[in-house]
């Protein structure tokens, strides 16, 4: 039979009696039951302890990147074409107008879901900032950039149906503006 080992509770000088509980003192643990406690007790801190050291994932660039990407793509591509197709260049030049304010939309929305330090600087980002592209060697053409803006319209109501509030009214907004400049400004 396991010989029990009374364990005294915290401030008393003497062990209770066994079927004493008017002092409120907790019942005595024997040795089998202080291990158990103590046993859990290190299994939990050595379970926390290897969740802590697990490497989560590297941060992913922001979702909205592609789109700034294509909406200043298209600001010069509707510049380029703008010096030569001079029927156009009113259209296009507006195209481009907007476009840019597109990807400002987008990136200021970017560095929103980023945050801002106090003192106004924007913490280290996974999304890069987007340098505007160099124009293209020939100019494209008017049907070319209809061709892009399309594609940009599909590709902006594409992500709008998997982003939510704000972002997806932001895309659905490009997307019928870019609709808009392909079937009434350049048709």
């Amino acid at each position: 039979m396991p010989t029990r080992h009374r364990v005294l509770p915290p401030g008393s000088s003497r062990p209770p009696s066994p079927g004493d509980t008017s002092s409120g003192a907790s019942p005595a643990l024997d040795r089998r039951s202080l291990l158990r406690v103590a046993g859990g007790g290190a299994l939990a801190v050595a379970t926390l302890s290897a969740a802590a050291c697990t490497k989560s994932p590297p941060p992913q660039p922001d979702a909205l990147l592609p789109q700034e990407v294509s909406a200043r793509t298209d600001a010069v591509w509707a510049q380029a074409a703008a010096a030569t197709a001079p029927d156009s260049a009113a259209a296009l030049t507006v195209i481009a107008t907007q476009r840019i304010a597109h990807a400002d939309a987008l990136r200021a929305e970017i560095n929103r879901a980023i945050g801002v330090y106090g003192d106004g600087t924007l913490p280290k980002s996974p999304t890069p900032l987007v340098v505007p592209p160099p124009a293209p060697a020939p100019p494209p053409t008017v049907a070319a950039v209809r061709d892009r803006l399309s594609a940009a319209c599909r590709s902006a109501a594409d992500a709008a149906d998997t982003n939510s509030a704000f972002r997806a009214g932001l895309l659905a907004s490009i997307s019928a503006c870019c609709a808009s400049h392909v079937e009434v400004l350049l048709a």
